[in-house]
């Protein structure tokens, strides 16, 4: 390099190469999944969506996606399943980890494979140039079957 060249900074919208490969999105973003594989397509079925989280590199068309699904194992209805899947797209190939319980699983294990997924996604949206931000959501209890839903009477 000359002294014009290391003078000024390289440009920020410079594109970066890097390889890249699926085994090593496993180990560095899906140590702690439940499943772990590549793909053609997304293994996420439309119909079993319940939330579904995208951020995409509109340049690319790569993104990073986290869905959480649920599914009755092999047509047993009191076998049900929670899934967390952290789905990365990069050119051609989709690369995936599941988080699964059983949607009976305590509290405590809900919340562990949440987080586990949530990092996972958060890290992973890096790869399409994002940043995740965390927000606070209130739940609160479900209304009980045969309840009024109405709103309470002040006297």
């Amino acid at each position: 390099m000359t002294e014009v060249d290391t003078a000024t900074e390289p440009d920020w919208d410079a594109p970066l190469e890097l390889t890249v490969t699926p085994a090593g999105l496993f180990h560095a973003l899906f140590q702690t999944a439940s499943t772990v594989h590549t793909g053609w397509s997304s293994c996420a079925d439309p119909t079993l969506i319940q939330a579904d989280l995208t951020t995409m590199d509109d340049a690319s068309g790569n993104y990073c996606r986290m869905i959480e699904q649920e599914y009755v194992e092999d047509g047993n209805e009191e076998l049900v399943w929670h899934d967390w899947l952290v789905e990365i797209r990069l050119g051609e190939v989709l690369i995936s980890g599941h988080w699964q319980l059983q949607a009976s699983a305590p509290p405590l294990d809900w919340n562990w494979a949440a987080r586990e997924a949530e990092t996972a996604f958060e890290k992973a949206c890096v790869l399409v140039g994002k940043r995740v931000r965390r927000t606070l959501m209130v739940d609160g209890p479900q209304p009980q079957a045969g309840t009024s839903a109405q709103r309470p009477r002040h006297h």
